[in-house]
């Protein structure tokens, strides 16, 4: 046992951190096995593409409710509850025999994941509270830092030859014995924590917030930027830029990288210079990375795009879901469940509706015109991020002081 008050709060953190990289290490484990999961239920791409989108459908239905959860079971419950769960659901899709037990599986994976993203992430609003600083970058590199060994450890399974089901089931051992190893080190309820005092919100419902829309819209387009750099770079590298498959996949690797090591270093920015300082900057810096790898037709100059997408968008999505937190804070240090999950809830659309929507725009002009289309919309997080700490000034002038 860690002994004082700092080494606890240095287990919550950590503890908080491994979450994160367990809900990453869950997602890098099944995607780079959608090639042998496609064979196996014998779906051709436009079925299976349909069948991609119940996971989506199952994190936005999740994340809508999730929020009444955490407030009334804390972070600790519905982490551990929505974990295990996980845990059983990832054998299920790897031994998926048909395309609709497929679909079902991946839903079932969809709602867990949905409704863990959003405990953990209160959770670690939770922890960012005791500190009294900001750590949620810091949480959030550890999602990618889990993604990027969950894909490293799918890649060497699928060398290996190891099926999905004998892959998916040792990572949901493994996934099971790290829930267990920290969960008890997790933080429960809001009000176990005091922070500092800011003016209470009431019940007023996060839809009715000008502020949470705003926030909202900067993890929207967070989402849409970093869905599209995630699921369509290689292919645009491969199809319209001339580059080989292998070299191809490099550009996600790089944003993929790059995310997690400027997200390492993203407290430290948003300590020093304030969160609407990173997110504007990160805002023109990710859209100038977009633009430019798609504009300049150039693999070289595109790989060095998408490290500047990476960088840019890191802080976007923390930095939106932490305000959120603060902005439905109550003057006992409760609250934010249910304006992080609306903020959360709002950003997963952006995930469901971004791919259709920039095959759309490729499909009637091309893909490098849909990177740019995408790095307009990250662009946009700038005048969202303005707009949202102005609003947060008139509802809450206290906590706006932590924005400037």
């Amino acid at each position: 046992m860690l002994p004082g008050k700092g080494g606890v709060e240095v287990a919550r953190r950590l503890s908080v951190v491994l979450i994160f990289a367990f809900n990453g290490a869950t997602l890098g484990s099944w995607a780079p096995r959608t090639p042998a999961l496609a064979e196996q239920i014998d779906a051709g791409p436009g079925r299976f593409g349909l069948a991609l989108l119940a996971g989506s459908v199952g994190m936005l239905l999740a994340a809508a409710m999730s929020g009444r959860l955490v407030e009334r079971f804390g972070s600790r419950a519905v982490i551990a509850v929505s974990g295990l769960a996980v845990c059983g659901v990832l054998p299920l899709l790897g031994s998926a025999p048909s395309l609709a037990w497929f679909g079902i599986a991946l839903l079932g994976l969809g709602m867990t994941s949905g409704a863990l993203d959003v405990a953990m992430n209160m959770a670690g609003v939770v922890v960012e509270r005791g500190e009294g600083r900001p750590i949620m970058p810091l949480f959030h590199a550890g999602f990618s830092l889990g993604a990027l060994a969950g894909s490293g450890t799918a890649a060497l399974a699928a060398a290996a030859s190891w099926s999905p089901t004998w892959h998916f089931t040792a990572a949901a051992v493994a996934g099971g014995v790290l829930l267990m190893a920290v969960v008890r080190w997790l933080p429960g309820r809001t009000r176990e924590v005091k922070g500092v005092s800011t003016a209470a919100t009431g019940r007023v419902s996060p839809a009715r917030r000008p502020t949470l829309w705003w926030l909202a819209a900067i993890a929207l387009c967070s989402a849409i930027a970093e869905g599209a750099s995630s699921d369509w770079s290689a292919l645009l590298l491969a199809t319209e830029q001339g580059s080989g498959e292998g070299l191809a996949a490099l550009a996600f690797a790089g944003f993929t990288l790059s995310m997690a090591v400027a997200r390492l270093a993203g407290s430290w920015a948003q300590a020093r210079f304030g969160p609407v300082r990173v997110l504007v900057s990160g805002a023109a810096l990710a859209g100038f990375g977009l633009v430019t790898a798609a504009a300049v037709g150039i693999p070289p100059v595109s790989y060095v795009g998408f490290l500047l997408a990476g960088v840019g968008l890191a802080g976007c999505f923390p930095i939106a879901l932490g305000l959120a937190g603060e902005a439905g804070k109550r003057s006992d240090g409760s609250g934010g469940e249910r304006e992080v999950a609306f903020v959360t809830a709002i950003a997963y659309t952006g995930f469901l509706t971004g791919p259709p929507m920039i095959g759309g725009i490729a499909q009637l002009t091309s893909l490098s015109i849909s990177f740019v289309a995408v790095g307009v919309i990250a662009a946009l997080i700038a005048p969202a991020a303005v707009a949202a700490t102005r609003q947060l000034a008139r509802e809450q002038p206290r906590a706006a002081d932590l924005v400037r």
